[in-house]
Order: C-alpha cells, then sequence, then structure tokens
C-alpha cells in the first residue's frame, strides 16, 4: 500500500512541478518582456524626441549640441547623431568617455539604417543596449540618432524579478505538496487500511477488522469490508462447527466408514474402521481400493457398486488375525447434481457380537434342553419300570426310587442355578453389602467340603494371615463363589491330588487364589470356561452332578462385587483361580 501512496504522492510532485515550473516560466517571460519592452520604449522616446527636437533646429546648429548634451542628462543616457556619410555630429551622454565609436559604427549601425520605424539591439558583450532612429526627408537619407545605455539596471531587475519569482513559486510548491501530502494521507489511510484487512482476509484471518471513522465514499468501504469481514467469519464458523460434527460423527461412530472417491481411490478412513481392520492411514488412504483391500468379498462388493450403481447389503465373514469376524456392509454409490458420479461410501457394522450372543442363545436352549432331557428321561424311564411291576421287588424299587431321588436333586439343582443366574443377570440385582470375615467365610466352606475331599483322598489345605481379613460384600454370594471354586477344583482333581486356598491383603484388596493339581484346561479353552454350560470334562461334570453354569454365577457373583476374577492353568498339571475383592465396595451413583 505504501507503493500506492509513493506513486501518488510521486504523480501528485511531478504535476505540482510541471504547473509551478510552466506557470514560473510564462510568468517571467512575461515580465521580463515587459521590463525590455518598457526599456526599449524609453528608448525610442528618447530618440524621438532628440531627433525632433535636433531636425527642427537644423543639425548644424550650436544649441543643437547643447540640447543633446542637456537630453542626455536628463534621460541618463548617451545619445550620438551620425549624417549620412557616417560622422557623427553630436555625441554627448554618460558613456562618453568609454563608448566605443568604432564598434557602434562597424556592427550596430548597419542594422539600425534600414529600419525607418526605428530598432532596438543589445550589446551583451558591453551590456549597452541601442536604439537607433533613421532620420529620412522624403526618400533621403539623412542620419541617423543613436541612443545607448547601459543595461546592467535592466539585467539586476530582470534577475531579481526571476529570484522573486523562484522563492514564490517555491514557497507555493513547499504549501501545494504539504497540504497535498495531508489530503493524500487522508484519502490513502483508510484505503491501506482497507487493503490490510482485505489482505488478511485472503490469508483466512476472519477477525481483522479496519476503522469506519468517515462518512464518505472510503468510509463506505471501510464499513461494507467489515460487513463482508463478519459474514464471512459468521460462516467459517457454522462450516468449522458443521465440519468438528461431522468429524466427531465420523470418527466416533461404532461402525467402520470408508469413503472412495469416482477414480477408485480411498478418500476417508474412520477411526472405527482402522480399529477393527488394524490398518494405518498412511498406508491406507489415497490407494486404488483393489490395492489397499486385503479381503476379496470387500473388492467384489465395491465393484458390483462401480457397475450396478445401486445400493448394496451384505454379511460378511472376514477373517481378522486369528478370528473370524461377521460385518453387515452397506454399500451406496454417491451421486451428486446433474447426475455427476462422485463415488462410493461403505459402511461396516461389527455384528460379531450380535452372532455371538445368537449363537449362544442357540447353544443355551439346546443345552438347557439337553440337561433337563436326561435327568427327566431317567425320572420317567424308572418310574414307567416301576408301574410295570418293579415296585413289588423291595429291593430293586428302592434302587430305582434312589436313582430318582438322584435325577430329581440333579434337576433341582439345574433349576436353581438357572435361577440365580437369571437373577444374577437382572439388571436390579442388588447385594446385601456388609463387612464380611474372608477367613470364617473358607472355615464354613471347609467344614461343608472336607467330607468330599476325604473321600476323594484329596489333600484340602489353607494359608491365611493372621486375624481379620475383612471385606465389604454379601455374605452368602461370596459363600456361593468360593464353594463353587473350591468344589470344581476337589471334582477335576484326581484321587491322591491337592487343593489349596491362600488369601493374601495387597493394597486395599484381599485376593483369594484356589489352587489344585487336576486335570487342567486347554489353553485355547479357557476364554469359554465361564460361558454358561461349558464343560471341559463333559463326562467327569456330568458324572459328578455337575450344571455347567457354576463358573458363569462365578463370574456375574464377582464382578457384581467389583471384583477380578483371572484363570491360569497348563494342562495336565492344574488351574489356580484367582479372585481379587476391593476392601471397600464402591456401589455405582
Amino acid at each position: 500500500m505504501n507503493k500506492f501512496r509513493s506513486r501518488l504522492l510521486f504523480g501528485l510532485f511531478v504535476l505540482i512541478v510541471s504547473v509551478l515550473v510552466g506557470l514560473g516560466l510564462l510568468l517571467g517571460q512575461i515580465f521580463q518582456n515587459y521590463y525590455i519592452n518598457s526599456f526599449k520604449d524609453m528608448l525610442q522616446k528618447e530618440a524621438k524626441l532628440a531627433k525632433t527636437l535636433v531636425f527642427e533646429k537644423g543639425l548644424s546648429n550650436e544649441e543643437s549640441t547643447s540640447f543633446v548634451l542637456d537630453l542626455s542628462e536628463s534621460f541618463t543616457s548617451h545619445i550620438t547623431i551620425l549624417n549620412e556619410n557616417d560622422e557623427v555630429i553630436y555625441d554627448a551622454g554618460q558613456l562618453e568617455g568609454a563608448h566605443d565609436h568604432h564598434q557602434m559604427i562597424e556592427n550596430v549601425l548597419p542594422v539600425m539604417k534600414n529600419k525607418e520605424e526605428g530598432h532596438y539591439a543589445t550589446d551583451p558583450a558591453n551590456k549597452i543596449g541601442y536604439f537607433g532612429l533613421p532620420i529620412i526627408e522624403g526618400n533621403t537619407y539623412k542620419g541617423i540618432v543613436l541612443v545607448n545605455t547601459s543595461i546592467e539596471e535592466l539585467n539586476k531587475m530582470i534577475q531579481q524579478m526571476w529570484i522573486l519569482l523562484v522563492v514564490s513559486l517555491s514557497l507555493a510548491f513547499i504549501i501545494i505538496l504539504f497540504i497535498g501530502v495531508k489530503i493524500t494521507r487522508q484519502y490513502t489511510r483508510p484505503i491501506e487500511s482497507a487493503t490490510k484487512v482485505a489482505m488478511e482476509l485472503a490469508k483466512g484471518n476472519y477477525k481483522a477488522r479496519t476503522y469506519e471513522d468517515h462518512l464518505d465514499e472510503t468510509g463506505m468501504l471501510s464499513q461494507y469490508i467489515n460487513i463482508l469481514a463478519r459474514n464471512l467469519q459468521d460462516m467459517t464458523r457454522a462450516q468449522e462447527m458443521q465440519q468438528d460434527r461431522l468429524q466427531t460423527l465420523i470418527e466416533n461412530m461404532g461402525s467402520g466408514l470408508i469413503l472412495i472417491d469416482g477414480r477408485g481411490y480411498i478418500n476417508l478412513v474412520n477411526r472405527a474402521y482402522k480399529e477393527l481392520f488394524e490398518v494405518e492411514s498412511a498406508k491406507f488412504l489415497y490407494q486404488l481400493y483393489y490395492d489397499a483391500f486385503t479381503h476379496n468379498e470387500i473388492i467384489e462388493l465395491v465393484e458390483e457398486i462401480f457397475m450396478t450403481e445401486v445400493k448394496v447389503r451384505k454379511q460378511l465373514q472376514l477373517p481378522l488375525n486369528i478370528e473370524f469376524k461377521h460385518f453387515e456392509v452397506y454399500g451406496a454409490p454417491i451421486i451428486g447434481t446433474n447426475d455427476e458420479w462422485k463415488g462410493i461410501v461403505l459402511v461396516f457394522h461389527d455384528i460379531t457380537e450380535l452372532k455371538k450372543l445368537e449363537q449362544m442363545r442357540k447353544d443355551f436352549v439346546a443345552n438347557v434342553s439337553h440337561e433337563l432331557k436326561t435327568p427327566i428321561t431317567s425320572i420317567k424311564g424308572f418310574s414307567e419300570t416301576l408301574l410295570d411291576g418293579a415296585l413289588n421287588d423291595r429291593e430293586t424299587a428302592e434302587y430305582f426310587l434312589s436313582i430318582i431321588l438322584k435325577e430329581s436333586d440333579r434337576l433341582q439343582t439345574l433349576i436353581q442355578d438357572l435361577l440365580d443366574l437369571s437373577k444374577i443377570e437382572q439388571q436390579g440385582f442388588k447385594l446385601s453389602i456388609q463387612a464380611c470375615d474372608v477367613k470364617e467365610i473358607l472355615e464354613d466352606i471347609e467344614v461343608i467340603l472336607k467330607g468330599k475331599a476325604k473321600e476323594k483322598q484329596i489333600e484340602l489345605t489353607y494359608t491365611v494371615p493372621e486375624g481379620f481379613v475383612f471385606v465389604e460384600g454379601d455374605l452368602y454370594r461370596l459363600k456361593q463363589i468360593f464353594i463353587n471354586l473350591i468344589n470344581n477344583a476337589l471334582t477335576y482333581t484326581p484321587k491322591g491330588g491337592s487343593v489349596h486356598v491362600q488369601v493374601e491383603k495387597d493394597e486395599g484388596a484381599v485376593i483369594v487364589t484356589v489352587s489344585d493339581t487336576g486335570i487342567g484346561i486347554k489353553t485355547e479353552e479357557i476364554p469359554r470356561i465361564f460361558e454358561r454350560f461349558y464343560r471341559v470334562d463333559r463326562a467327569r461334570s456330568r458324572n459328578s452332578g455337575g450344571t455347567g453354569l457354576g463358573l458363569a454365577i462365578v463370574k456375574h457373583l464377582v464382578e457384581a462385587h467389583k471384583g477380578l476374577i483371572t484363570v491360569k492353568s497348563q494342562l495336565g498339571e492344574g488351574t489356580t483361580f484367582t479372585v481379587r475383592l476391593n476392601e471397600k465396595f464402591e456401589s455405582e451413583i
């Protein structure tokens, strides 16, 4: 913007200088001509007067000599009168002593003779001005009157005139330039401010504003630039807000999203997709879809949308790492205005958990049916046998009735476990929280299970710290947790083995470890042991009267106490269950 002001000031400077120089030259020339013409007219009048007076009295009259002398003194000039033979008749005046008659006769006189009205000439070398007026009677040349005087005073006057003119015009130039700079600054400052704001707006700084301190066109320019800046700022803020909302929605939606442009390049991948498929943006973005995708099913889906330009919805089972995951993939073409092809959007809904829940539901129904069918079939079969006549044989009847009672107990246990599991999984399930002594709980369990341990010849031992070991929890449910764990350890430990229960304190928590030397669990089966009806050794657990629901109940109860249960096992060497319970129960608010 300084360049604009500089150019404007330079143009103003050139204009002022041109006008003042032109005006100065014009005025100087006018004044100079005026002074020269005045000087010339004075010499002309003096010459005419001398001619008239001398001519009337006659050139030979002695009085003319005195008259010429008086006339030259009056006009402070030198008067020379020559006859037709160029001889000096009269010569008088201030320049008489230093007057060069020879130079006048040779250089000036020839120019003057032929000018009837008289002629003015100057001798710059000697600084003398001449005016010659020929004396002609009829057509006869009788002589000439030459009036000459010094032009130094004239030159000084002209020089003073030029100095005065230069000084005046210089002052005028300074005043005009000062006023011009003031006016230029006044009118260019709003333009400079508006230009700076426009540059800031072009850079994206929509907070920039300019001053609105004028009511003229520049003020209107500043006002409308500020209005434009506010509108751009509002539009940008709204766009950024919409962009942030859209970006937040895309990045935090639970489903994977991919945007493919019309040429087949991937332009957008959200966080959910990168986490599901464990891909990096740098190796995935701006790649062709058939180079980026590693699953042929997805490539075929994209090609189908490209070819048909219709929406497609499919369920795909894709291998990821060491497991298969189920996805419901929704693909749609993006068609812009005027049916312009923009690309494809793909949405991946992870339905693996839904599939697992569906399979668990099927397995649960099948397992419950199977578990209920076995005791009911036994009860029905033995009852029919008794009704067919076995009832009369007391020994056989007692044997059959004992089996019926055993199957009824098993059926009752199964139903009770199902009721407990259902009650625990309900949203309104509450614990009766109180201070519980873990040491006392384990002593009660020892009394209950020592008969089973003795029967199987299994060594059941405890390691408990001295004093009280309190945790806040539900006494009945805690006892249920440890009965299940210790009972399972006794069940799956062969004859002559050992089961050890250890209690430890650890920074606001109590850790209970149940270790056995039983059959152990395969590594791939460990994640499933807390599923309902899942059995490591189906024959042994069913023969022992187990329902397959114990560990599921244990897991739910530990989580209800805000605790944590973990498993370590090695096939053929034994299993260790670790339960971590907080000393202070933190209820949800």
